[in-house]
């Protein structure tokens, strides 16, 4: 079961969706991330996007380091029941979004500091998300974007999006994106 590692709500358990649907990210992998992006978001003011969510283990991490809100989007029953009570503890600063990632991109976008884009492995929506969020300014001008996917897959960013840095665990790797300057 994963927990909170850190912040406010250090050591809180968060539930998980039963089966193989979505794939919480490890603590460990959780933990280097943070880590790394402790040193690049101002958290009293950091607005968070968690796509394909799952149980928000993500964005819930960095509710709980400060972030000022997040927004969770993800269309799985299961996984909806797990992340509905998992943020309810955060209260208005954790808002979710019952529907696919497509759908919630195409409507007006308001510009987030830290994005985290943890889809599923064999969708390879990757791509394709990464360059929704540029097209349609997602991303705020000083934003991260944080992709969790297959080692042994490498994600391009589309024009506009620049590597910062990939980090390997195992078989998951974690790449960081920022707006090319």
């Amino acid at each position: 079961m994963p927990r909170i590692i850190a912040g406010k709500f250090r050591g809180a358990r968060l539930l998980a969706p039963p089966g193989d649907t979505t794939r919480p990210t490890a603590d460990r992998v959780r933990e280097s991330l943070f880590n790394v992006l402790q040193h690049r978001v101002h958290w009293p003011q950091a607005q968070v996007l968690d796509l394909f969510a799952g149980a928000g283990t993500l964005g819930c991490e960095a509710l709980s380091r400060g972030a000022v809100a997040a927004r969770f989007v993800e269309r799985d029953r299961q996984a909806l029941a797990a992340l509905r009570k998992n943020v309810a503890r955060f209260g208005p600063a954790a808002t979710v979004h019952a529907q696919g990632v497509e759908q919630f991109l195409a409507q007006a976008p308001a510009p987030h500091d830290l994005i985290f884009l943890d889809p599923p492995y064999a969708a390879e929506a990757e791509a394709p998300t990464l360059t929704a969020l540029v097209r349609r300014g997602w991303l705020a001008a000083e934003g991260l974007v944080c992709v969790e996917h297959p080692a042994d897959r490498t994600v391009t960013p589309p024009a506009g999006l620049a590597v910062v840095q990939t980090r390997r665990y195992g078989a998951t790797a974690v790449t960081l994106f920022a707006p090319e300057i």
